[in-house]
């Protein structure tokens, strides 16, 4: 059975995010869809009511899709002062948070593989080891609809199950699936700790964060 989950790509998301790339074998980045402005993918929450260190971008259109998106040519100098909101030091002292720190220095080109590499630094040093790809690559049919796209990219993958974050049950038809021989399921509610996980990188060590995000 090849497990198949498909999410927007979100700068340093929550930690039922991970879980759901951990529960994959393929992971597909949905970025043939329209940019949301106002939601993760170019924003990550801290801790305290409407906090987020938020990407810079360049302007597009409102339509543009979120594979089209850059970071703004100033993105380094304006994002690293951002970075002043954590809470506390951001030691340079493990791998992964040498990789973080790197990352928030260098913002530049194209927002997709930029928010790709930082899925790929926590998934590496978490040891989470599903194939992660983009939806763009597939080159899929124009006018599908959400559940119609969903299920396509499973087809293409090879997958016989796919897996969502808990919040989109509303989204899909079970039986619709089930035709299509595809097993539909949803994560339970993440419960652990971290909704708010850039700061949780340099706060705590890989062994915790695999165990909250796995556990919780």
């Amino acid at each position: 059975m090849t497990t198949v989950a498909v999410m927007q790509p979100y700068f340093f998301p929550y930690g039922g995010y991970y879980r759901l790339l951990a529960a994959a074998d393929v992971f597909v980045i949905l970025d043939c869809v329209q940019f949301p402005r106002r939601g993760r993918v170019h924003r990550s929450s801290l801790p305290g009511a409407g906090r987020w260190i938020t990407l810079p971008l360049e302007p597009a259109p409102r339509d543009s899709l979120i594979s089209a998106m850059r970071l703004a040519p100033d993105a380094a100098g304006r994002l690293w002062p951002q970075c002043r909101k954590l809470p506390g030091p951001m030691p340079a002292d493990t791998p992964l948070r040498r990789a973080v720190l790197d990352l928030l220095q260098t913002p530049e080109g194209a927002l997709v593989p930029y928010l790709e590499r930082s899925l790929r630094i926590v998934a590496e040093a978490l040891g989470f080891d599903g194939r992660i790809c983009r939806g763009s690559d597939l080159e899929l049919p124009a006018g599908l609809t959400a559940q119609e796209r969903i299920l396509e990219i499973v087809r293409r993958q090879g997958g016989t199950r796919y897996i969502n974050a808990p919040g989109g049950t509303a989204l899909y038809d079970r039986a619709v699936f089930s035709r299509a021989g595809i097993d539909l399921n949803f994560l339970p509610p993440y419960t652990g700790k971290h909704t708010c996980f850039l700061p949780a990188l340099f706060e705590r060590t890989v062994a915790e964060l695999r165990a909250d995000i796995l556990e919780g």
